[in-house]
C-alpha cells in the first residue's frame, strides 16, 4: 500500500511539472544580460584607450617634452608608467591634460606655469606607478 502510495504521488508530482511552463524550470532571465555586460565591457575598454591616448599625446607634445627635459626626468619611464595607471587615474589625467592644452591654447598659461604643472603630472604619474607596484 505504501508503495502505491509512492507511486501515485510520484506521477503526480511529475504530471504537474510537466504541465509547468518550459520557461519556468530554465533559468530565467539574469539581472544583467550578456550583451549588456559585453557592452559595458567594450564601452570601459574604449574609454581607456582614449584616456590612455589623451595622455601619451600631451607628454609628447614639444612644450612637454621641453619641460621633462630641463627637470631631467625621462619621457621613455612616464610613457611606459602610463598603462600602469588604474582607470579612474588615468581618466583624471587625461582630464588635467585636456584642460591644461585648452588653457595654454587660449594663453591662460605662461610657458613657465606649464612646465611646472607638466613636471607635477610627470611625478604623478611615477609616484602612482611606485604605490601600486
Amino acid at each position: 500500500m505504501v508503495c502505491n502510495l509512492r507511486k501515485f504521488a510520484t506521477f503526480f508530482m511529475l504530471l504537474g511539472f510537466g504541465t509547468m511552463p518550459i520557461q519556468k524550470l530554465v533559468a530565467e532571465d539574469h539581472l544583467v544580460k550578456t550583451a549588456d555586460l559585453h557592452r559595458a565591457i567594450v564601452t570601459a575598454a574604449e574609454a581607456r584607450q582614449d584616456n590612455q591616448a589623451k595622455v601619451q599625446r600631451f607628454f609628447s607634445t614639444e612644450p612637454a617634452k621641453k619641460a621633462l627635459r630641463n627637470a631631467k626626468v625621462d619621457l621613455v619611464q612616464i610613457e611606459k608608467a602610463i598603462p600602469h595607471l588604474s582607470d579612474q587615474e588615468l581618466a583624471r589625467l587625461a582630464n588635467q591634460t585636456e584642460k591644461i592644452q585648452k588653457d595654454f591654447a587660449a594663453g591662460a598659461l605662461t610657458n613657465e606655469q606649464i612646465t611646472y604643472i607638466i613636471i607635477a603630472l610627470a611625478t604623478a604619474v611615477i609616484i602612482l606607478v611606485l604605490v601600486v607596484a
